[in-house]
């Protein structure tokens, strides 16, 4: 059975390049009914926060992306670490290393001072020496000296790495906690992951990873690396670019599935489609369609992909959405017309749930225009056409049609274009001077309501 997983570091929150490594590995469980497993690599314990593991599941949360195992937590597991380090010991594949951190450096210097790449020497590696006094020593694996790793990358293709490019890495810090390339070797033998599937910052981590594998005997993963994701201007994705929290635009209100089809755009593609759910994504997803070229991020087209997705959400499911930021506006929605029928007049005219909410606000609660629209719409020259407008309104059972009948009876009969009438009306009524057709605005806010603003700013109606 395939077997994937996500293996964040806790030392922020999940943002957009995680978001997509955990959304590739999900996608490629689901297509061949396989497990999803989330596992926390917590060893950095200088950094590692039980907010940011918080951070972390509350955007997979969001998203929807399911894990069938865990989270499993490095720190639970040093016994384990400790247990396959004795092994490796014990049969000549790792030793104790006391060189300290001064004499390391001192030997990285004289090597970039002769033109060198500074990696260790192996002093330690077969020492006979006395250990100094007083020293925890760190574990370092045996790395062969001759012969070569290939990687048959599922995404890149063949990789292959000279051993004698690779020195002897520490598995086991002093203070008996693993470093990542240990760490998540152990994991991924003992959960038997089928599939590594990560962003290609970890390639040159992938041959050292192999060699203690193959040192334990284990069995080898497929492994597949994501191309990087870059900003607009082809540099590293940063905070500049939009590359925040995922759950900011949880915030910002984007819908989760428009992120997660977005993310599933950056660097791979089925043909020309570009908006879709997660349940086609599953059905056309394979690892051979990503691409070995960056991907590159735009804001503007995330935008665009939650606008489609908002317009075919269902109207009460985006009632439920948007209230968290109705309130924010200080409007109740329980206060006036019924929310669904509002967000599905408002759905297509907005690009997120907080611009939904903004758009709302005059369905629960009076905006007065500002001096500049009302100068511009509601003149003395035109209150007593408005007066006779009111009355008229008064008068009809309310409904959409019969509201776009009168208006427009209206406006024939004073000679004046239907635009006429309906903009110094919109202005009144809801404070603004863009919104959906006006006889369906109106029918929403309701009829005491319609009429009560009127007479807010333009008095009471006159009886002939």
């Amino acid at each position: 059975m395939i077997r994937t997983r996500f293996a964040p570091s806790p030392t922020g929150y999940l943002h957009i390049g995680g978001a997509r490594t955990a959304l590739f590995s999900w996608a490629f469980a689901r297509k061949h009914g396989g497990k999803f497993i989330l596992r926390i690599e917590d060893t950095d314990l200088d950094r590692s926060t039980q907010e940011s593991v918080q951070a972390i599941t509350d955007g997979m949360n969001w998203l929807g992306l399911d894990y069938d195992e865990g989270p499993y937590y490095q720190m639970q597991r040093l016994a384990r670490y400790n247990e396959v380090a004795e092994r490796l010991l014990k049969e000549g594949k790792a030793y104790y290393c006391y060189a300290s951190r001064e004499e390391l450096e001192e030997m990285r210097e004289a090597q970039k001072a002769r033109g060198e790449k500074p990696r260790y020497d192996g002093r330690w590696r077969e020492s006979r020496r006395t250990p100094p006094e007083g020293v925890k020593p760190v574990i370092r694996f045996k790395n062969p000296l001759e012969g070569e790793v290939v990687i048959e990358d599922l995404v890149k293709g063949r990789i292959t790495v000279e051993n004698s490019e690779l020195d002897d890495l520490v598995i086991m810090r002093a203070d008996g906690t693993p470093t990542y390339n240990f760490g998540v070797v152990i994991d991924d033998m003992d959960m038997g992951i089928t599939h590594v599937i990560r962003g290609d910052d970890h390639v040159n981590n992938t041959p050292r990873q192999i060699n203690i594998l193959r040192a334990l005997d284990a069995s080898l993963p497929h492994y597949a690396h994501l191309p990087m994701i870059l900003g607009e201007d082809g540099e590293r994705l940063s905070k500049r670019h939009g590359a925040v929290s995922v759950m900011q635009y949880f915030e910002d209100g984007y819908l989760p599935e428009a992120l997660l089809n977005y993310l599933s755009r950056l660097g791979w593609s089925h043909g020309d489609e570009e908006v879709y759910d997660m349940a086609q994504f599953v059905e056309w997803f394979d690892l051979d369609k990503i691409s070995k070229s960056a991907a590159q991020f735009n804001p503007e087209k995330l935008l665009w992909v939650n606008q489609q997705h908002m317009k075919h959400a269902e109207n009460e499911r985006l009632a439920l959405l948007v209230g968290p930021f109705l309130e924010r506006n200080g409007c109740d929605s329980s206060s006036g017309p019924e929310f669904g029928q509002v967000c599905g007049l408002l759905k297509e005219r907005v690009n997120t749930l907080a611009e939904l909410a903004d758009a709302a606000v005059y369905f629960y609660r009076r905006l007065d225009p500002s001096p500049e629209l009302l100068e511009a719409h509601f003149t003395v020259e035109n209150k007593e056409i408005f007066e006779e407008l009111m009355a008229r309104l008064d008068g009809i059972e309310w409904t959409k049609e019969n509201i776009a009948q009168t208006l427009k009876h209206f406006a024939s009969e004073k000679g004046m274009k239907l635009g006429k009438i309906a903009m110094p009306l919109r202005v009144i009524v809801t404070g603004e001077e863009h919104t959906p057709p006006i006889d369906a605005v109106l029918a929403l806010i309701g009829k005491e309501e319609v009429l009560a603003r009127m007479m807010h700013r333009i008095g009471p109606a006159r009886v002939d």
